[in-house]
């Protein structure tokens, strides 16, 4: 795509649509709202979502589970990516400078992958598969 096939969207060159202009525009004496009713009145709005009095789809869907507030959400990191760092001193600073994780969640290191040197792991949280691979690589598991 380049300047010479830019184009303006559909529509976009159409003229607003003047209401109230005289019988000859088409759109005089009711502007275009017919005779009557809720929605030829000026200042009136419906509520968003209204169906006319019948029961509104979102009434009518049922509540389904709940939010627990106090989760906590975790920065998930695999030991391949870990691996692939090059660094033998681990923590959470050093994953944010890398680009691993980017959002301040706590960190949580999971058992994917394989480690092949020892490494010092800082961080909040480990699985058990994770633990057992650094460990068993020589390396130490530090929770913060």
């Amino acid at each position: 795509m380049n300047l010479s096939n830019v184009r303006a969207p559909k529509k976009a060159a159409e003229n607003k649509k003047r209401v109230g202009r005289g019988m000859g525009s088409g759109m005089g004496k009711t502007s275009a709202r017919g005779h009557k009713g809720q929605r030829s009145r000026s200042g009136s709005r419906m509520m968003r979502g209204f169906e006319g009095g019948q029961m509104p789809l979102h009434r009518r869907m049922p509540k389904r589970g709940f939010t627990n507030i106090f989760r906590v959400e975790y920065n998930v990191v695999n030991l391949d990516k870990l691996a692939a760092l090059g660094e033998t001193t681990i923590t959470p600073e050093v994953l944010r400078k890398a680009g691993v994780i980017s959002t301040k969640h706590p960190v949580k290191i999971l058992g994917n992958g394989e480690v092949s040197s020892a490494l010092t792991v800082h961080a909040h949280k480990f699985s058990k598969s994770a633990q057992e691979k650094i460990t068993k690589a020589g390396g130490k598991v530090e929770v913060l």
